[in-house]
């Protein structure tokens, strides 16, 4: 049985991975928000509603969710398959639907389903996020697959404000979160949520020297026999048709005997009463109550309409600029929920890596899939921002090129992820203009950028960074990138290259000059190849730290004055 990692990062097709690494009954949680283009406002990381979107992404939609050979194959397997439940639905759903888009998605997703059914233990549950352009189709795929049985609940998270978007329709502002489980034998641990305000002056409105508490009963049940039904302070309960029944829910300044288990009812009334948390009402003839503290009290139980977790604001800390980025609060919840610390929680689509952050922030191992490396190494960056975890050392990636075969390799399938991956190496950002959008064609020479801080945070600077995988390097794309430098006011420019750079080149490059920094010296436009990055070689920088891949608390001196400004991944709109 292939042994799975404890933390673990995979580049490429989730079906793929799940099939070839991720044995049978072997996570206990798994989160997963598959995108789909609903043609109007949803997961717009992968196609804009006017104009493009991001390039990776959208490769990843078009090769997966457009209708061609790879749907046919996944509904052929589907209906060959040893679930006829499911291949009698997915039939009907291609049949009536027709083949199409939609049809394709849901296919798609289907087998995936499959293969995450297998892999989940028999104590496990999963959480589907959609949006209600698909979550309807995707319940009855889910029953199909997890059985009707098994569902737990239809989630509903407030993912936006209001906003106006039809008069002719109800403004759309939810997103669906399908819960469902593998067994009636699932992990389960009750979430609460503080009081409000009101709930506490309505309901708490005694207090004492421990803080404010509520009088709650002493009696429960039915007469039965037992000291339980016995007077005590001359007050019988069964003259109420009910017993004594002694809280289990005790503050921790409570000092219970050693002796508690072998006590009467009325002794250990008498104790709770000695340590005073028995309420006598001023009334005559009034029956005494339990002192139940609001220090003490869970909270409300989470439902499930969700409305206290915002959306992210574009000026939220947490925000990465990602744009179906989900709240971390959101994944503690469902993680903590559903899982234990230490269990394995898998997220297949995992974007920029919410799911992955909440899991560590938790004290769960967790795997994460995607098909794009701009997504791999965001989620690296932000395992170091936040934790300070290494590949290799704390957690392993997989998929990633680690030698020059395997980049040029990547190179020849898709120059823009090997595009995104190469300016990954350097800790940059591929390069979005204003509207969050990849530049294509004419990129005025920038495939990324890498902000940085001088030591001790004086400055903010960036590096423009030009990556070339072709053969021909010749000394006029460097004077470009100096341009390009010059134009964007740009400190540094890096130049990485597939292959190794000609004399010309590297002597182009040296006649840019130098950048000084107190009594260091660093070359303005720096050469790299992909092989020695690979060997661990860095741009020469006066950073004390990279703040491209995650906010950074940098003094940008703008208008806002000292108040802290924050660098985003992604320069997208609000």
């Amino acid at each position: 049985m292939t042994k799975l990692p404890d933390k673990a990062l995979y580049y490429g097709d989730n079906l793929d991975v799940l099939r070839k690494y991720i044995p049978d009954e072997s996570i206990d949680l798994i989160y997963l928000d598959p995108p789909f283009n609903s043609k109007a406002d949803y997961n717009v990381i992968f196609r804009e509603p006017k104009g493009q979107g991001a390039q990776a992404q959208i490769t990843a939609f078009e090769d997966t969710w457009h209708w061609g050979d790879e749907s046919n194959e996944a509904l052929n397997e589907i209906l060959q398959g040893d679930n006829p439940q499911l291949a009698e639905l997915m039939d009907f759903f291609v049949r009536h639907l027709g083949k199409n888009d939609l049809s394709a998605y849901l296919i798609m997703i289907a087998i995936r389903l499959v293969e995450l059914h297998r892999v989940l233990k028999s104590t496990g549950s999963l959480y589907l996020h959609a949006d209600p352009t698909a979550s309807h189709y995707l319940k009855v795929i889910l029953d199909a697959i997890f059985g009707a049985k098994n569902f737990r609940n239809e989630i509903i998270w407030k993912r936006t404000y209001a906003h106006a978007v039809s008069r002719r329709k109800w403004a759309a502002v939810h997103d669906v979160i399908l819960f469902y489980t593998k067994s009636d034998d699932y992990t389960w641990n009750p979430v609460y949520l503080p009081y409000d305000d009101e709930y506490i002056e309505k309901n708490y409105k005694y207090e004492d020297e421990h803080g404010k508490y509520q009088p709650v009963s002493l009696m429960a049940g039915s007469i039965s026999g037992g000291d339980s039904g016995k007077p005590w302070r001359g007050i019988d309960p069964t003259a109420r048709g009910r017993n004594w029944a002694i809280p289990t829910r005790l503050p921790p300044w409570f000092e219970k005997p050693a002796n508690w288990d072998e006590m009467s009812t009325q002794e250990r009334l008498d104790e709770l009463d000695r340590q005073g948390l028995i309420h006598w009402p001023k009334k005559k003839g009034g029956v005494p109550r339990y002192k139940f503290y609001l220090s003490i009290a869970p909270g409300v139980l989470a439902q499930d309409v969700i409305i206290d977790i915002p959306p992210l604001s574009a000026h939220d800390e947490e925000r990465l600029g990602y744009p179906t980025q989900k709240p971390v609060a959101l994944l503690e919840r469902f993680i903590s929920a559903s899982s234990n610390p230490g269990d394995i929680v898998l997220d297949p689509f995992c974007g920029c890596g919410t799911a992955v952050v909440a899991a560590e922030k938790l004290g769960r191992r967790w795997i994460g899939i995607d098909i794009t490396h701009l997504a791999i190494t965001l989620i690296q960056a932000r395992l170091k921002r936040d934790f300070n975890l290494e590949p290799g050392r704390d957690y392993k990636v997989f998929g990633i090129p680690e030698d020059i075969g395997a980049a040029k390799f990547l190179w020849e399938k898709d120059p823009f992820q090997f595009e995104y991956w190469a300016v990954g190496l350097v800790g940059g950002v591929p390069l979005k203009d204003k509207k969050g959008k990849h530049k294509r064609g004419k990129d005025k020479g920038i495939d990324g950028i890498l902000h940085f801080r001088t030591p001790g945070g004086e400055r903010l600077e960036k590096a423009i960074i030009s990556v070339k995988g072709g053969r021909h390097l010749t000394p006029s794309m460097v004077r470009d990138l100096l341009g390009t430098m010059e134009r964007e006011k740009a400190k540094f420019g890096i130049f990485i290259t597939l292959q190794e750079p000609t004399k010309g080149v590297r002597e182009e490059a040296a006649r840019a000059g130098i950048y000084s920094y107190g009594d260091n010296t660093y070359p303005r436009l720096q050469v790299l190849t992909i092989e020695e990055l690979l060997k661990g070689k860095k741009p020469k920088l006066p950073a004390s730290e990279n703040v491209s891949l995650a906010r950074g608390d940098v003094k940008t001196g703008e208008k806002e004055g000292s108040k802290k400004h924050f660098i985003p991944l992604f320069d997208a709109e609000d």
